[in-house]
């Protein structure tokens, strides 16, 4: 390789060389029901724009919301990514990172994207367990925690029903036997289904909720790249969001198009199905604006072929007309390159307005953007079953002046005492918001 060559890309990898290209809109441009959504602007070098990770300083935490308060409910934890609250009120919480994806990895731009990765903390290697922390005081601060699950494949996604808990590992979801109060269970896994996993496993996140009555499980599952640039046969059941038989195992896929959902939650008004998405990168610090939206039963989301209903992606060839046309557009836009990924609805909150009705959405910020946004949890008001109104911040302070990441939220969750817990996989800490005294 020629030295200069290499200088420009170690440059780029290091968040030196984002080519001037940066945001001519504000975040608040790319937020709501009808988003703005400028002209692409693809770059020969695509804008790379990393927070360094650095952790909190001693004596540093997040900013919350006037009328709300934030303490550590738990610390010292090893990448915390997502979070469960059991019927009893213990907290589960999925101390995980990428698996080894030794295919996503070949090549110029998977060097570069390792070491962003890397650099935005995303790093370290997945300690595959699953925590259980207990506030047995409810003080909002947990006094014990033990190992609940451990020798794990990247897991994230966790649901119970009945003494059935389910565990979303990267490759598989797994069923586990939990009886009320157990601190760990000892008991070797059944496989439910296997799931989209391999050498190459570009989104690796895979979430997972029951329905209601308990029939069904629904698991997310992300896609293989950015805009199906490694071909769509590694695409197959991905990019989606499958319905599980949870007494057969039988699948199928239950909405599609979707670049990379994670957060998932049931709309306690309409009752109907929700995901925050991850869309698509490297056409500007402007687009595409990650969303969360109601999902359709059959519902086609776009991916990759169009985003935001016929916004066609002309990187992607061929192209699928037939499929454009059918292309939904989202309920929401909560902004460009925000790495939305956590999602969880007010339902049991005991925060104050204007916390009451509506959905809390861990953001946990961009590298494709310039300047940066996300890093921080907001909360989008809801009326008749619908987003209402503006986002609301509800923890920020996530970056120091320096712009440098001391913490990056991620899951969130209303605990049994109605506060909100938030998952920080970069300060290594979960957090737990409330009503100030």
């Amino acid at each position: 390789m020629r030295k200069p060559q290499l200088v420009f890309i170690i440059a780029l990898a290091g968040g030196l060389a984002a080519c001037g290209e940066t945001s001519s809109l504000q975040v608040s441009d790319g937020t709501g029901p009808s988003p703005k959504l400028p002209e692409p602007n693809k770059t020969l070098i695509p804008t790379v724009n990393i927070a360094p990770a650095i952790g909190w300083p001693q004596g540093k935490k997040p900013v919350a919301a006037a009328g709300t308060q934030v303490v550590a409910f738990a610390e010292g934890l090893e990448h915390p990514r997502w979070l469960y609250v059991l019927p009893n009120g213990d907290v589960l919480v999925a101390e995980t990172n990428a698996p080894s994806k030794s295919d996503d990895s070949n090549g110029i731009r998977g060097w570069i994207m390792g070491k962003v990765m890397g650099r935005a903390g995303a790093g370290v290697p997945s300690p595959n367990r699953i925590t259980l922390l207990r506030d047995k005081d409810h003080d909002g601060v947990a006094e014990t925690r033990t190992v609940f699950l451990e020798n794990l494949n990247s897991p994230f996604g966790m649901t119970l029903v009945g003494k059935d808990l389910y565990v979303a590992d990267t490759d598989r979801l797994l069923r586990f036997h939990y009886e009320n109060g157990e601190t760990a269970i000892k008991s070797q896994p059944i496989k439910v289904v296997d799931l989209p996993g391999g050498t190459r496993n570009h989104h690796w996140t895979k979430n997972v909720i029951a329905s209601k009555d308990g029939s069904k499980l629904y698991v997310t599952v992300g896609s293989n790249s950015n805009v199906g640039e490694n071909g769509m046969d590694q695409e197959e059941g991905r990019a989606a969001i499958w319905e599980v038989d949870r007494a057969t195992g039988n699948h199928r896929i239950f909405a599609s198009g979707i670049r990379n959902p994670n957060g998932l939650a049931w709309e306690p008004q309409s009752g109907a199905l929700w995901t925050a998405v991850n869309e698509r990168d490297e056409i500007g610090s402007d687009l595409v604006p990650d969303y969360i939206t109601s999902v359709k039963d059959g519902g086609f989301y776009g991916w990759p072929y169009s985003y935001y209903g016929q916004h066609v992606d002309v990187r992607v060839e061929p192209q699928n007309p037939d499929l454009v046309a059918k292309a939904i557009a989202p309920d929401y836009a909560v902004g460009p390159h925000t790495a939305s990924l956590g999602l969880t609805f007010a339902e049991g909150s005991k925060l104050p307005a204007p916390f009451t009705q509506g959905a809390f959405i861990g953001q946990h910020g961009s590298w494709n953007r310039k300047p940066h946004s996300g890093y921080k949890v907001i909360f989008v008001p809801f009326s008749a079953g619908k987003p209402s109104g503006q986002p609301v911040d509800v923890l920020t302070g996530f970056l120091n002046n320096e712009e440098k990441a001391m913490g990056r939220p991620v899951g969130v969750v209303i605990d049994q005492q109605g506060g909100l817990l938030v998952a920080d996989d970069v300060g290594n800490k979960v957090w737990r918001v409330s009503a100030a005294k």
